[in-house]
């Protein structure tokens, strides 16, 4: 009698033997999703220099006391600081009397303390209070020679600091880091142009069986859409991973075998769906059984040799419900590695985020590689039976204010619709028969 593996010996098997991408050197639009490697420090102060945080006037904080909109502080414009720009011109500082019509972004010219926001002023028209300023090229000399100024500052008002967001020798990002659009912000504003990451890994993703169809064709008699490809395609995306589709393979092992060897070049890992339990026409255990086992040195270990082909897959039986055929191994001389998932839709994804979701997230080297979970009371009107033995994995939605979850749909592992209602497992354990109203569960986050 064959061994029956339990839900968490399968997946330390599978984790043990995968191994995080080597690093590589990437330009920062090509890291987003990636993992950095090493710690990533400020070389330059973010800002660089102290610069406005408005569009207005900079001026020296005793010009502007005791200024109201019936008593304005009346003030010299000696100049524009535009974003980019080196300061006044002739670098020139704002003496007493005196005020810089300044841009968002740019300098605080030499000898201003801060700078009052335009809306404050008669933005130079000498008028009431202004909303905006004159265009550059309507007023080159600063919309007039003079500005009043309605209301006072405190000294640095509106003033970004130089340093304020970080300094040099800060950390900008630590080892482990994902590069997210903000990260990938971040560097570029320190001034990195590339960073060291573990690349995301490419999965490849296939479906199996002849009576396979791709959406948009006619069904003609016994044949179904290929749901589990697009699926799973989509939930390797979501872990992370670049993912390729593709097309379902029919139940012929020579052409099964071929379309993997096909695919092996652009893959870190492969994902097979359907063809893995005991029927006559499960083509994934027919092709990828025959695969021979690497060759051994004089000591019985495996030998390294890089044109050594992988060991081959090994196909169990879990203690699980839905999900309990499963194969996992390496193949091709890259010892590429493979899981081969069952073909019902449910037991197919279940599958995926139990086992294949922790393989993305620790090829790409991340340190926590599974979805996060809670405890939650079941929300039923009556009691759910549960296989003795084996852990089984029902749909549910999660309620996190009243910490309760509610199964979706039926047990069935072919009930697609009730899988899209879902944001959780509901895991009840191998010793749990039955599980009444306010049992208290395990419930894996989907979303």
């Amino acid at each position: 009698m064959s061994t029956i593996w339990s839900v968490d010996e399968h997946l330390e098997d599978i984790l043990a033997a995968v191994r995080p991408l080597e690093p590589i050197e990437l330009q920062l639009p090509d890291a987003q999703g990636c993992v950095l490697v090493e710690d990533v420090m400020v070389e330059v102060a973010l800002p660089p220099f102290d610069n406005s945080s408005m569009d207005g006037y900079a001026v020296r904080v005793s010009d502007v006391e005791g200024a109201s909109e019936e008593f304005p502080a009346v003030l010299t414009v000696v100049g524009d600081v535009a974003a980019g720009a080196g300061g006044l011109p002739g670098g020139r500082a704002v003496a007493p009397g005196e005020a810089a019509r300044i841009m968002t972004g740019a300098p605080l010219p030499e000898g201003a303390e801060a700078v009052v926001p335009v809306e404050w002023t008669d933005g130079g028209t000498g008028g009431g209070p202004a909303t905006a300023m004159r265009a550059h090229s309507d007023a080159p000399e600063g919309a007039s020679g003079e500005v009043r100024v309605h209301r006072p500052v405190k000294a640095r008002a509106h003033v970004r600091a130089r340093g304020s967001d970080v300094r040099p020798g800060d950390l900008a990002l630590a080892a482990g880091s994902v590069v997210g659009p903000a990260q990938i912000g971040l560097l570029a504003a320190i001034g990195r142009a590339s960073v060291k990451v573990r690349p995301r890994p490419r999965v490849v993703v296939l479906s199996t069986g002849s009576e396979l169809a791709q959406p948009g064709e006619e069904l003609t008699g016994g044949r179904i859409y290929d749901s589990n490809s697009f699926a799973l395609t989509a939930a390797a995306r979501d872990a992370g991973a670049i993912a390729y589709r593709v097309a379902a393979v029919a139940d012929d092992a020579e052409a099964l075998r071929a379309t993997i060897e096909d695919q092996l070049i652009r893959a870190d890992l492969v994902v097979t769906t359907g063809g893995v339990s005991v029927g006559a026409y499960d083509v994934v255990k027919e092709a990828l059984s025959s695969v021979g086992h690497a060759p051994r040195d004089e000591e019985g270990d495996p030998d390294t040799e890089e044109d050594a082909p992988g060991p081959g897959v090994d196909f169990r039986r879990l203690a699980m419900q839905p999900g309990k055929p499963q194969g996992f191994g390496s193949i091709g001389p890259d010892h590429t590695p493979l899981l081969a998932l069952p073909g019902n839709p449910v037991s197919s994804y279940v599958s995926f985020e139990l086992f294949v979701r922790p393989a993305i997230r620790t090829l790409m080297g991340l340190d926590d590689v599974h979805r996060p979970t809670v405890r939650a009371t079941l929300c039923v009107d009556e009691a759910l039976s549960s296989p003795s033995g084996k852990r089984q994995f029902l749909r549910g939605r999660y309620d996190a204010e009243a910490g309760t979850v509610t199964p979706v749909g039926g047990p069935g592992s072919h009930l697609v619709a009730a899988l899209a209602q879902a944001d959780a497992l509901i895991v009840l354990p191998e010793d749990m028969t039955s599980a009444g109203p306010g049992t208290e569960t395990e419930v894996i986050l989907l979303r």
